[in-house]
């Protein structure tokens, strides 16, 4: 017998150790047109657009076309669109401003247990009187107790994610907005994982926060859209013409408006594409013993999908995945730093460990996709086998 050992499968990941990012949520690549669109605005926008000479003027020109190019995708007139320097400070800035602007109306603030942790902290730190509605077990509000509760006296504005960042689950906008326009009380959309990938929500919004950075655009900015009729009061002490202070980078900007066109005229396809990779994904996770699939099956983004792993830790899987080349995200929340499981996953009632979230970018290819499901059970075998779990 020789001292030779047999493997008893293949090394994970195969022999591809090209580094995949497979965690696309809030982080995709700035396409080649989007780089393109930054480089010019780095060489024709560097002025001052509120300087009123030659350079300003066609910084200006840069920053007023894609102004009206983003308008034109939310359903939104050119002078509703402002540009913050990214998706949290938009929250922050416009969570306060409806506050005050509505302050007769109320304190209140109705959305789900489910929302974004930037628009949460915000309400937080605000001191709203935040009313939580409740979600099943896709991440899905209930939209009669959404619709009773904007109705109550002392509602400020409603706030409700257009589609979840952590399962992909499309909420029920349609309904949420008929309620609020019943009520009269303004909705705050969160379109931060939508925008690009879905079609955008027009008219369904009175204010509407963005993230270039889930459609290919870019790090540095996001978008904030307020419909005029909307009653804000703004909260700094400075450049009352702004809702940002100091501006924001103009190539960021012009690169944020280009790829959103992009996105549009490419997001049927993308999307066909993305849907029928992650089935792909959503089937083969399914058939792992004690691993959950999570979210809505249909009603639900196209490129993004979360599934629970019993027996193992997130940040181990994370780990091991990465080991081998592999970045995928967590649909937990919790970090290293406070170990705290998601909110989202906890007002599901699944479970808020061994989870994880795959989010494709634009340019993932199935080659790709079948890398990550030849790893799949080994790295959870493998993970599960270190904590004393059986393997598969």
């Amino acid at each position: 017998m020789s001292g030779e050992t047999t493997p008893s499968h293949a090394p994970l990941g195969g022999t591809d150790r090209r580094h995949l990012n497979l965690d696309a949520g809030g982080n995709s690549r700035l396409t080649e047109l989007g780089r393109t669109a930054y480089l010019q605005a780095l060489e024709d926008g560097w002025a001052d657009p509120r300087r009123i000479h030659h350079d300003g003027r066609r910084a200006r020109a840069l920053f007023d076309g894609a102004r009206e190019a983003v308008a034109q995708v939310l359903g939104a007139r050119t002078e509703e669109v402002w540009f913050a320097p990214s998706p949290t400070a938009a929250f922050h800035a416009v969570v306060p401003a409806l506050l005050q602007g509505r302050k007769r109306a109320g304190n209140t603030v109705v959305t789900s247990k489910v929302e974004r942790s930037a628009l949460l902290n915000a309400l937080a730190f605000t001191g709203a009187d935040t009313r939580q509605i409740a979600v099943d077990e896709q991440a899905r509000i209930d939209s009669e107790q959404f619709a009773h509760e904007v109705a109550l006296p002392g509602v400020a504005f409603a706030a409700l994610q257009h589609a979840n960042h952590e399962v992909a689950t499309v909420q029920p906008l349609e309904a949420a907005r008929e309620a609020t326009r019943a009520a009269q009380v303004p909705l705050l959309v969160d379109a931060t994982s939508s925008i690009g990938h879905l079609p955008a929500p027009q008219g369904l919004w009175d204010a509407l926060v963005a993230s270039p950075a889930d459609w290919g655009g870019g790090q540095g900015v996001g978008v904030l859209a307020l419909k005029a009729r909307t009653r804000t009061r703004r909260t700094w002490p400075e450049d009352q013409d702004a809702w940002f202070p100091g501006g924001t980078s103009l190539p960021a900007v012009f690169a944020a408006a280009v790829t959103l066109q992009e996105a549009e005229r490419e997001r049927q396809q993308r999307a066909t594409r993305a849907h029928a990779l992650v089935e792909r994904i959503r089937s083969a996770a399914a058939l792992i013993p004690d691993v959950q699939v999570l979210g809505d099956p249909s009603a639900r983004l196209p490129h993004m999908t979360t599934f629970s792993c019993l027996y193992v830790d997130s940040e181990a899987l994370m780990s091991q995945f990465d080991r081998i080349g592999i970045a995928v995200g967590s649909g937990s929340a919790c970090t290293s730093a406070t170990l705290e499981p998601s909110h989202v996953l906890a007002a599901m009632g699944v479970l808020t460990h061994g989870n994880v979230r795959v989010a494709l970018d634009w340019d993932v290819t199935e080659a790709d996709v079948d890398r990550f499901l030849a790893a799949l059970p080994q790295v959870i075998a493998e993970v599960r086998g270190s904590l004393g779990v059986d393997g598969l």
